[in-house]
C-alpha cells in the first residue's frame, strides 16, 4: 500500500466496519484477500473457502451487532475473515501454529466465536438450541448460521431444518452456495440449487411473485382461487420451494460478493419473526487466480508460493494416502467386485485415481458418513466388496451404522481410515485419536494398523481377503520411504512381527509408533537397556502369544500407540494380560485423555511423549521399580504419560 496504513489495520471489532463507505469496503475486501493469501502461503490452511466469503462476512457483520448477536459457522474452515474482523488481526500470522490462532472457531479464543466447530452439518442444530435458549430468557439477539451447500448434503442439516420449520424459530440461515464442499458437490440437492442459481426467473422473493400474480386479472383469479392453485403456481415460479415447504422463508439467490446486498438481506431477515434462509451465491477462491482455477486444491493447502501457487517443499517418500490410492487401484484391477465409497473426499482420501479408472464402481455420497456405511452394507449384501475411505475423525459420525448395519450382520466391508492419530495444524476437531477405541469395542470388527506404506498395501490385501468387517487405520503425511511391495501378502490373522530382540523391555507398538519404538530402542541401548520391539500389526484380534511372551521374558512391557489412552491398544494388552492371569509391569504410552491442541506434528508428538526421546524417558523412569521376569511382580500398571503431559496437551 506504498507505506499508507491499511484500512484493515484500523479494524479492531466488527463495529469498525459499519462506518465505511463503498470505496472503503471495496478497499478493505482487497486488503483482507491480500492478508489471507500471504498468511496461508506461509502457514498453510483453508484458503479458497475464505477467499469466497470475504464480502459475505463483511455484509453479515455490518448487519449484526456481534458478539451480542451470534454467528455459528458450519465446519468453521471459512472463519478466517471473521477472525480478522474480531480482534485477531495482529496475531493472524500465527494461524494454525502451536500456541497461535486456531484455524477453526474456538470459544476460548474469542467471545466472537459462538461455537467450536470442525465437522459439517451440525450448525443448524446448535443454532436452534441457542435460539430456543434465547427465547426462554426473552432475549432479543439474532442467531445466524453460515452453512455451505456442501454441508447441506449432510442428513443432520435436514433433521435440523425440519425441526426449525416445525417450531418457527427465529433464526437467520445464510446458505453459502459456491457449488462445492471440498470437491464438487454431488446429489439431488446440488442439482436443485444449480437450477435455482442459474434460472433468471428465480431472482425474486416469494411475496413478489404473489403480488405480480395479483396485479393482472388472470393471476388474481388464480390467487383468489385458493391455496391449492396458488401453491401449484408458486411451485413453478418461486425459488426455494424446498425450504418454503419446510417452513422457512426463502430469499435469493443474491450475489454473495455484493456487501450491500448481503447486509440488506441479513438486516431484513433479522427483523423477521421466524426462520429465514438467504441463498447467497459465491465463488470459491475469488480474487486469487490459482485458487479460482483449482478450488479443490486450495480448499486446504500447505505452505505455497504466492506467485506460482505451487506447494513448497522437496520430493519425499510417498504419502500413506498415495500408497492406499495406488494399492486399491491394483486390487480393483484384480477383482471387479471391489467398489469404493467416500463422503465428499475423493481427493483427500486418494480415491480420485480409483474414480478415474473405475467410474462405475465409485460412489461419492456427499457429506453423509452414515449413509456411506449403510450403502456399503447393502453393496456387501449384493455381492460387492465395498472399500469405505473416510478420515478417522469423520467415521466417528457413523458409529451406529458400523455396529448395526455392518458388524451385527458380519458383512465384509473394508474401512480405510486416513488421518488416524494426530494430524497437526487442524487441531482437536480433526485429530483421529479415538478410532482404535471405538472400533475395538465392536464385535466382529478386525482392526489393522500398518507400520509403514508398504505394510499398508499388505494390510489392504489382507482385509480384502478376509471375512466380515475390517478396518485399516493409517496416519496423515509421508511414509517412511520403503515404497510399495511388488506383490502384497495376506497376513495371518492376529499375528505380530518381532522386529528387535532384547531382554529388559518389550516395546509393543502399532502404526507409525513402530518406527518411533525402534528409534527409542536404539537410544535405550546407549543407556544399557536392552529392548525388544514388536510390530503388533493387529489391534484386534490381538496376538495373545506375543503379549504373553513379552510379559514372561521382560522386566517391563510398554505399549505405544497414537490413540487415546482410554480403551485403545494399550488397554487391550492390559485386558489380555489380566485375562491370562499373567502379572506384568505395564507402562501404557498413548495420547492423554484430553483434547490435544493444534500445531506442527513434531511439537504435538513431543507434547504427548510419543517421540523416541519421550519413549526413552518414560521407560527409564519406570525401570527402577520394574521386577525381573523371574519374579512374580505385582502386576502394577501405569497411566500413559502422566498428569504433566495431560496438562501440557490440553493447553
Amino acid at each position: 500500500m506504498d507505506g499508507e496504513r491499511r484500512i484493515l489495520d484500523t479494524i479492531e471489532a466488527p463495529c469498525d466496519v459499519k462506518g465505511l463507505d463503498q470505496a472503503g469496503i471495496t478497499q478493505l475486501a482487497a486488503e483482507i484477500r491480500e492478508e489471507l493469501i500471504t498468511t496461508v502461503a506461509a502457514t498453510g490452511g483453508h484458503l479458497a473457502p475464505n477467499l469466497g466469503v470475504v464480502e459475505l462476512t463483511l455484509g453479515i457483520h455490518r448487519a449484526l451487532n456481534c458478539p451480542t448477536d451470534r454467528i455459528v459457522f458450519d465446519v468453521g474452515h471459512q472463519s478466517y475473515v471473521h477472525k480478522l474482523l474480531t480482534g485477531r488481526r495482529e496475531r493472524f500470522s500465527t494461524l494454525r501454529q502451536y500456541g497461535g490462532v486456531c484455524g477453526f472457531p474456538k470459544r476460548s479464543e474469542s467471545p466472537f466465536d459462538a461455537f467450536d466447530t470442525g465437522h459439517a452439518s451440525d450448525s443448524l442444530s446448535v443454532a436452534l438450541g441457542m435460539a430456543l435458549a434465547r427465547d426462554a430468557r426473552q432475549g432479543t439477539e439474532t442467531v445466524l448460521v453460515v452453512i455451505g451447500d456442501g454441508s447441506m448434503t449432510g442428513g443432520m442439516a435436514f433433521e435440523a431444518l425440519n425441526h426449525i420449520g416445525h417450531l418457527g424459530a427465529r433464526i437467520v440461515i445464510v446458505l453459502n452456495d459456491n457449488e462445492m464442499s471440498i470437491s464438487e458437490n454431488v446429489g439431488a440437492l446440488a442439482s436443485y440449487l444449480a437450477r435455482v442459481r442459474l434460472d433468471p426467473r428465480y431472482v425474486r422473493l416469494r411475496d413478489g411473485v404473489e403480488s405480480r400474480l395479483a396485479s393482472n386479472p388472470i393471476g388474481k383469479v388464480m390467487v383468489d382461487a385458493g391455496e391449492a392453485v396458488k401453491e401449484s403456481v408458486k411451485q413453478l415460479l418461486v425459488p426455494g420451494m424446498l425450504f418454503e415447504e419446510l417452513g422457512l422463508k426463502y430469499v435469493g439467490p443474491i450475489d454473495g460478493h455484493d456487501v450491500a446486498a448481503v447486509e440488506s438481506a441479513v438486516s431484513a431477515a433479522a427483523r423477521s419473526d421466524g426462520p429465514v434462509i438467504i441463498h447467497a451465491v459465491t465463488r470459491k477462491g475469488a480474487g486469487y487466480e490459482h485458487a479460482e482455477e483449482q478450488p479443490d486444491a486450495f480448499h486446504g493447502i500447505g505452505p505455497f508460493s504466492v506467485e506460482t501457487g505451487r506447494a513448497n517443499g522437496s520430493e519425499g517418500p510417498m504419502s500413506y494416502t498415495e500408497a492406499f490410492s495406488r494399492s486399491l487401484v491394483e486390487e480393483a484391477r484384480r477383482d471387479d467386485r471391489i467398489v469404493a465409497i467416500t463422503a465428499a473426499m475423493p481427493s483427500g482420501t486418494g480415491l480420485d485415481r480409483f474414480a478415474s479408472e473405475f467410474p462405475d464402481r465409485f460412489f461419492d455420497v456427499g457429506i453423509a458418513e452414515e449413509h456411506a456405511v449403510g450403502l456399503a452394507a447393502g453393496l456387501a449384501l449384493g455381492g460387492r466388496v465395498p472399500v469405505v475411505a473416510i478420515y478417522s475423525t469423520f467415521l466417528q459420525r457413523a458409529y451406529d451404522q458400523l455396529i448395526m448395519d455392518v458388524a451385527l450382520q458380519n458383512l465384509h466391508v473394508v474401512f480405510c481410515l486416513d488421518r488416524a492419530g494426530l494430524v497437526g495444524e487442524d487441531g482437536p476437531t480433526h485429530h483421529g485419536v479415538f478410532d482404535l477405541t471405538y472400533l475395538r469395542s465392536i464385535p466382529n470388527m478386525s482392526v489393522l494398523a500398518p507400520a509403514d506404506e508398504g505394510e499398508l498395501a499388505h494390510s489392504l490385501r489382507t482385509a480384502l481377503a478376509a471375512d466380515g468387517p475390517v478396518a485399516i487405520r493409517y496416519p496423515r503425511g509421508s511414509g517412511v520411504g520403503v515404497g510399495l511391495p511388488a506383490e502384497p501378502e495376506v497376513w495371518d490373522s492376529g499375528r505380530a512381527q518381532r522386529r528387535r530382540e532384547g531382554d529388559d523391555v518389550a516395546l509393543l507398538a502399532v502404526g507409525r509408533m513402530v518406527g518411533v519404538s525402534e528409534e527409542a530402542a536404539e537410544l535405550l541401548a546407549q543407556d544399557a537397556v536392552s529392548a525388544s520391539v514388536y510390530n503388533m500389526r493387529w489391534v484386534k484380534p490381538l496376538d495373545l502369544e506375543a503379549c504373553l511372551h513379552a510379559a514372561k521374558t521382560h522386566r517391563l512391557v510398554v505399549t505405544v500407540e497414537e490413540n487415546t489412552s482410554c480403551g485403545g491398544f494399550g488397554a487391550a494388552v492390559a485386558e489380555a494380560l489380566a485375562d491370562l492371569r499373567r502379572p506384568a509391569s505395564l507402562l501404557r504410552l498413548a495420547v492423554p485423555d484430553c483434547f490435544v491442541t493444534h500445531g506442527a506434528m513434531g511439537l504435538l508428538l513431543d507434547e504427548v511423549g510419543l517421540t523416541a526421546q519421550g519413549v526413552r524417558a518414560a521407560v527409564l523412569g519406570r525401570m527402577s521399580d520394574a521386577p525381573h521376569p523371574e519374579s512374580d511382580g505385582d502386576g502394577r500398571t501405569a497411566e500413559s504419560n502422566g498428569a504433566s503431559a495431560h496438562r501440557r496437551a490440553s493447553r
